[in-house]
């Protein structure tokens, strides 16, 4: 099918030619954001049955009416603090390419449209998630946001924020993009085992300002949830710190390796899991009074 395009994108085009960042398919007008339309139709929501507390994709049959069925193992063994993980769709294809445009290209205009879908997923909580709630995106450490220029996971925040104060007015969700913060500049996740995973990220995390969050209801927002490590540690600091309740949404939901492990590994993953609780506890220090967030911060 022929596409139409007005003079201005015709001579646009021709004079600054542009193909998508994702398939290199020429595009029929300029655009701020070089994705096709043909890629954003090919990214669809995650399907199946998910893990009611993580949103891990559950491999055997689950029955209706036990609480427990609706569990993945790991989530069965070793609750993790935060209580449910919701995801717009699967880390693969034309997702994972599009996540990774933004944060490895600097491709910031797309935020808004992967915000969009990141909106769709955190209305999956309603209409049991609370009326109001802090909205944290997971902190980079410092030395980290000042290489890549930005932080993805506030962005992709602030563009959800966005879209649900169309489509859900009543839904008070604030931006508080200071309330957490990295303490070091841990090692990145990809390409580590779940037990590296969750040793790189232990103690990772610490309330700036322990009022802010005491006593709130906090959804935490990611790019990419894959074990949980990330999502836990965070999760346990809030909770630390006094958050009544820490939800947790991600634009894309990897398919856990070890979603089938045996009895034995589920085990030695809750007493990691348990273990990591108390290190965390035993090496708290005070934290650093921070700035409460609103729902349009400057960056």
């Amino acid at each position: 099918m022929r596409v139409l395009r007005s003079p201005v994108d015709a001579i646009g085009s021709a004079l600054l030619p542009a193909s998508c960042t994702l398939c290199g398919s020429p595009l029929p007008r300029l655009s701020p954001v070089p994705i096709c339309e043909a890629c954003w139709f090919e990214i669809s929501v995650q399907l199946g049955k998910v893990c009611l507390r993580c949103g891990d994709a559950l491999d055997g049959p689950v029955v209706e009416g036990i609480e427990a069925a609706h569990l993945c193992r790991a989530c069965r063994i070793a609750p993790p603090a935060f209580a449910r993980a919701v995801s717009y769709g699967t880390y693969d294809g034309r997702l994972r390419e599009a996540i990774h445009a933004l944060k490895y290209d600097r491709l910031r205009p797309a935020a808004r449209k992967l915000g969009e879908m990141l909106a769709g997923a955190i209305a999956q909580l309603l209409p049991d998630a609370p009326a109001e709630m802090l909205v944290v995106p997971v902190p980079l450490h410092r030395t980290k946001n000042r290489q890549r220029g930005f932080n993805q996971a506030r962005a992709l925040a602030q563009a959800a924020i966005d879209a649900l104060v169309r489509s859900h007015p009543e839904w008070k969700l604030t931006l508080a993009s200071r309330t957490l913060m990295r303490l070091r500049a841990t090692e990145t996740q990809a390409g580590l085992t779940p037990t590296q995973r969750r040793k790189n990220v232990r103690g990772a995390f610490k309330v700036s300002d322990t009022a802010a969050v005491r006593g709130r209801h906090v959804l935490l927002v990611d790019d990419i949830l894959t074990t949980g490590a990330t999502a836990r540690a965070a999760a346990q600091a809030l909770i630390k710190a006094g958050a009544a309740s820490v939800y947790v949404a991600t634009l894309a939901r990897a398919r856990r390796i070890n979603s089938n492990v045996s009895s034995d590994q589920a085990s030695r993953f809750a007493q990691n899991a348990f273990a990591d609780m108390h290190s965390s506890s035993s090496s708290h220090q005070p934290a650093q009074r921070g700035e409460e967030g609103c729902r349009s911060e400057k960056p």
